[in-house]
């Protein structure tokens, strides 16, 4: 049966993809035109073509309220990079099977691929039974003896009960409050129904941001995301993806089940590379649409070149910024066979937390203080600019608050006298402001810097690498080493070349490839070069937003007077000043419970 281009875009379930559609009929003079790399081609009537995806080509926005004094919101495209935050608002129309929620909602691996839903009525299963309202998650979908489930998870008690549904079950199915914030990209790759829209509210916006903003001034209100679609595929014996509009007036009949696919050029992307089996490897591809700013030498990812792709694997990779008052940062991608040399540079904490986290057994952390702290209670120790402090333990002390007696958290320091020392605690909920002392001269690895202190560090390049040709880091005033992360890479070769290999990162270089045949032979040894990779704002800031959260510092005491805060730029002061240290007197190290609880969270 032909139906229109429209018609089969909403119905399609991107599950069964790739399809096989002919074209039936066209009105345009000069056939049916769509857009390939620019340029306007055209359809024949009894032509074929291969559907391969269907993606958001952009978004068209409009705000929900009405502007008072103002014309009514007309809708306008919003930018994939608008760098806003958002959060959803929950679709009040229900689902009514769970096949319609499965064709029209992205469930995957990801995080961001586990939508929940609740149900309007108790729901009975085989053991488990799922109250009203309960919030239901949708984790995978899978074929379990011949039928397609979905694999869900609910949460009582405390304790999570997994289960399946299959694709036949009905009931009103409604979206649960989403309380997350997502970006536009996130919100476009996860968060976008199929043939439907999505209301949102913004959040937040970057000041940083070049072009101009789409809103009014002050808008933090609702708005709806109409996605506009294109079609991708791929026509007989052509390598060239084509972009189709499905609005296009065409009407097409899928013949998939009919029609030999093979006639098709097999295309496959960055991402489809990755969730092949290991043994599909290795496996020789031609480069059809190479990746935008490649960063690799020889232009091994050029469209038309021949290359070898290994393998998939996880990568380790340090997060890093550039150290500067002011914006825009660079952001990068440290490997962990970096070979270049780092000095320490001093590193700028704004409460005594911080300082206990950031202490270690290799060393005694040596501060200088830059904000003055007036104790609200006697037992606390008073700071000025300036004084120095050698970094012990937290402990527990009682304060007398209001005539009653409470346990608080302190830090136990030692304050460097002229010719002596003496005892201080200082609460770890006290918003001082401390720099790093630095007496290590070393120079250290990437590798031994992660292995020896704790995350975030600062650093600075003394040593560049002299492996590689541009070694980007060196040119930076410093750099602050903020996680180690674990990524997805594909390892890739040049055909004339197969042992010098290539990291190509899975979710930030995307290319299309033409699969040519499978490589049975060894390649032998491989020579890995890895790239020091700089990242945008996006995803950096997506990178920070997945990493576990910072532990906060406890509540103050109740009526805690103000505190007068005096600034001191010491940075430089604190890497250059030296002091005559007196030897320290021996101190018994008590180990109180509290400390062993921030041990183990600074080590997280």
């Amino acid at each position: 049966m032909a139906l229109s281009l429209q018609e089969f875009v909403h119905s399609l379930d991107l599950r069964t993809l790739p399809r096989v559609l002919e074209i039936q009929s066209g009105i345009y003079f000069e056939g049916s035109i769509y857009e390939m790399f620019g340029n306007e081609c055209c359809f024949s009537t009894g032509e074929v073509i291969k559907i391969t995806g269907l993606k958001i080509k952009k978004i068209m926005a409009e705000i929900c309220e009405h502007i008072e004094g103002g014309e009514s919101p007309q809708p306008f495209e919003l930018p994939m990079n608008f760098p806003g935050l958002f959060k959803i608002v929950a679709d009040k129309t229900p689902y009514l099977t769970m096949e319609e929620i499965i064709r029209t909602i992205h469930i995957g691996p990801s995080r961001l691929g586990h939508p929940c839903f609740y149900h309007q009525k108790d729901m009975k299963l085989e053991n488990l039974i799922i109250k009203q309202g309960e919030q239901i998650m949708l984790n995978s979908v899978e074929e379990i003896d011949g039928e397609i489930m979905v694999n869900c998870g609910v949460v009582k008690n405390h304790q999570n009960h997994s289960f399946t549904l299959p694709l036949s079950q009905e009931g009103e199915f409604y979206e649960c409050e989403d309380e997350h914030i997502y970006t536009l990209k996130e919100i476009v790759e996860w968060k976008i129904p199929k043939n439907r829209t999505r209301t949102v509210k913004l959040t937040d916006f970057s000041n940083k941001w070049d072009l101009t903003n789409p809103f009014p001034k002050g808008f933090y209100g609702a708005l709806t995301l109409k996605p506009v679609y294109e079609i991708q595929g791929v026509m007989k014996f052509q390598k060239d993806i084509v972009r189709i509009l499905p609005s296009l007036d065409v009407e097409v009949k899928d013949i998939t089940d009919s029609y030999d696919a093979n006639w098709f050029l097999q295309l496959l992307s960055t991402q489809e590379l990755s969730e092949m089996t290991s043994k599909d490897f290795p496996i020789v591809a031609e480069v059809i649409e190479a990746p935008q700013g490649n960063q690799l030498p020889r232009n091994i990812l050029q469209p038309g070149k021949t290359i070898v792709i290994h393998k998939k694997y996880q990568a380790s990779r340090i997060l890093a910024s550039e150290i500067r008052s002011h914006f825009p940062k660079r952001h990068f991608l440290i490997p962990t066979s970096y070979k270049g040399k780092f000095k320490r540079r001093p590193r700028e904490f704004p409460t005594a937390y911080d300082l206990e986290i950031a202490k270690s057994e290799k060393e005694r952390l040596h501060v200088v203080a830059t904000k003055a702290f007036h104790p609200p209670h006697d037992e606390f120790s008073s700071v000025s600019v300036g004084d120095q402090f050698l970094v012990h333990h937290s402990q527990t002390t009682e304060i007398l608050c209001e005539g009653i007696r409470k346990v608080v958290n302190v830090l136990s320091c030692e304050k460097i006298l002229k010719k002596s020392y003496e005892t201080a605690l200082l609460p770890l909920y006290m918003e001082g402001g401390f720099v790093e002392v630095i007496h290590d001269k070393k120079q250290y690895q990437v590798s031994e810097l992660c292995a020896q202190f704790h995350l975030p560090f600062n650093v600075k390049v003394s040593v560049r690498d002299l492996f590689i040709e541009e070694d980007i880091l060196a040119a930076t005033p410093g750099l602050q080493l903020e996680e180690a992360i674990t990524d997805s890479y594909l390892l890739v070769s040049d055909l004339a070349n197969p042992t010098e290999c290539w990291e190509i990162p899975v979710s930030r270089l995307n290319m299309t490839v033409q699969l040519v045949r499978n490589l049975s032979q060894d390649t032998g040894p491989f020579l890995i070069r890895t790239l020091i990779e700089e990242i945008t704002e996006e995803q950096y800031y997506m990178m920070r937003r997945y990493e576990s959260s910072f532990l906060h510092p406890p509540p103050r005491p109740p009526k805690h007077p103000s505190v007068e805060e005096a600034k001191l730029t010491l940075l430089n002061l604190a890497e250059e000043r030296t002091v005559g240290l007196p030897k320290s007197p021996k101190i018994k190290k008590r180990l109180h419970p509290s400390n062993l609880s921030f041990t183990k969270a600074s080590g997280t």
